[in-house]
């Protein structure tokens, strides 16, 4: 029966994926609307669109927590029809961000109808930023340097190098600038994100740097070519334009990365990785489904890429959209991304839905979530640890270090990716020169292409 139902299962949202591409066709029509009425009303099409009626079609839609069986996740993945509908939103994206700034720039328009076109462009923009992940986390090049494409027009290309080396490792903790804390706001939030994830970013890069001996100062830091790419693109259009745009650039680039981080705020709110490990070997506990909010509703799934599925997610960064799949431990949002970024605007609103489910999650323990730490008395208070759960612990089986091979070439491998580590190949972009003993790599080291396992993770064997 098992093997039937593998043979004829098909992927129920084929062809609802395309709707992501009408997203960013959204300008065009808020001025097509604005030019045939003369209202101005609709120049704010994408956070009408984005904010309104998208949560109220996943209100009306339902759940799909359908899921693909195991044995086609291969060949999901390898269908290029879903990697080409990714690859066709940067050019829509552009088309409409360099036609509105257009029309911002040469129609008779008041400076509120100004604001509103640019404040829809930058809901355009970002979901640019979300196709940016999805494209960031593959392996191949031409994949990589698409995400920074799409990340120019917010300047916010740091995100590129932040997001998987920095976010994927730290996740759930309380280092992890991009994690928000029960008692925080978003408005506390947003700053310390902002700002942390943007330092983590030149830290990662300068430490990469640093490995290889060199000055981060150089066109090959991927935080200084993402600022150089966004000051280029930025240069061309008050060229071309004028400088009468600047402002409205700036307006679309900050309500696009704001929307970012409206979905970083509740993907992993209060939630956190508990201490494990022995004395002088402590570690944060490896990221489990319980780590990340997920929600199945259908209509944010459909326009930003599963990235809802937000759990899978994190155990399988590189996989690709269409194969990501509902994990039944984890803890569920009560609607789609779209409301619940409503809903996070209005703190004690938020408050009121959120922390009795963080209080749930962890069966009325509220003292094993992430809290802001100037709010931990009051929200214990508010969240009193039950007597069944003050003394529970996690326990989990831990390396306790690399293994130590002698008498041969060592190839390391990680085991969430397959990403793998040749001691004779080395791996230059990391700083680790052909010749590299693996046993030479710091242990904070890890893996570059998943951003998940760290240095101890890591699978020896001896080269063949």
């Amino acid at each position: 029966m098992e093997e039937t139902a593998t043979a004829t299962w098909r992927d129920g949202k084929r062809y609802l994926w395309v709707f992501g591409l009408t997203m960013p066709l959204v300008p065009f029509l808020a001025v097509v609307l604005n030019s045939v009425t003369g209202w101005g009303v609709w120049l704010w099409l994408g956070p009408i669109v984005i904010l309104g009626l998208v949560p109220l079609i996943d209100w009306t839609a339902g759940l799909d927590p359908s899921n693909p069986p195991d044995d086609v996740i291969k060949s999901l993945e390898q269908d290029r029809y879903y990697r080409w509908l990714t690859y066709l939103f940067l050019p829509l994206q552009y088309a409409g961000f360099a036609f509105a700034f257009w029309y911002i720039a040469t129609a008779d328009l008041s400076t509120l109808d100004r604001v509103g076109l640019a404040v829809t462009v930058g809901f355009i923009g970002g979901l640019g930023i979300n196709t940016a992940h999805e494209l960031g986390h593959k392996k191949e090049s031409v994949e990589r340097w698409l995400s920074k494409i799409a990340l120019a027009q917010t300047f916010y290309g740091h995100f590129y190098i932040e997001h998987n080396r920095g976010h994927h490792v730290r996740v759930a903790t309380p280092a992890d600038p991009a994690s928000s804390r029960v008692g925080e706001s978003f408005y506390r939030f947003w700053p310390r994100s902002v700002s942390g994830s943007f330092m983590s970013a030149w830290r990662l890069e300068s430490r990469r740097y640093s490995r290889r001996g060199q000055h981060p100062w150089r066109i090959g830091n991927d935080v200084l070519n993402a600022l150089l790419m966004s000051a280029v693109l930025w240069t061309v259009m008050i060229l071309w334009l004028g400088p009468v745009i600047l402002p409205y650039l700036v307006v679309q680039a900050l309500v696009g990365f704001t929307l970012l981080e409206a979905v970083n705020y509740l993907e992993h709110y209060g939630l956190l990785r508990q201490i494990v490990g022995v004395p002088g070997k402590e570690r944060h506990e490896r990221v489990e489904p319980r780590h990340s909010w997920n929600s199945n509703n259908i209509a944010t799934n459909v326009l930003l890429y599963h990235l809802q599925r937000h759990s899978d997610h994190h155990a399988h960064p590189t996989r690709r959209y269409q194969a990501l799949r509902d994990e039944k431990g984890a803890p569920a949002l009560p609607t789609g991304y779209a409301g619940m970024i409503l809903l996070a605007l209005v703190p004690p609103l938020w408050n009121r839905v959120m922390d009795p489910r963080v209080a749930a999650h962890y069966d009325g323990d509220m003292s094993l979530a992430n809290i802001q730490p100037a709010k931990r008395e009051r929200t214990l208070r508010r969240f009193p640890p039950t007597p069944a759960r003050a003394e529970a612990v996690v326990v989990e089986t831990l390396p306790g270090s690399v293994a130590v091979l002698t008498g041969g070439t060592i190839v390391a491998t990680c085991p969430g990716c397959g990403y793998s580590y040749d001691e004779r190949r080395g791996d230059a972009r990391e700083g680790f020169p052909a010749g590299t003993p693996f046993a030479s790599i710091p242990d904070s080291w890890c893996c570059p292409d998943c951003g998940v396992r760290e240095k101890v993770d890591f699978l020896v064997s001896h080269a063949e």
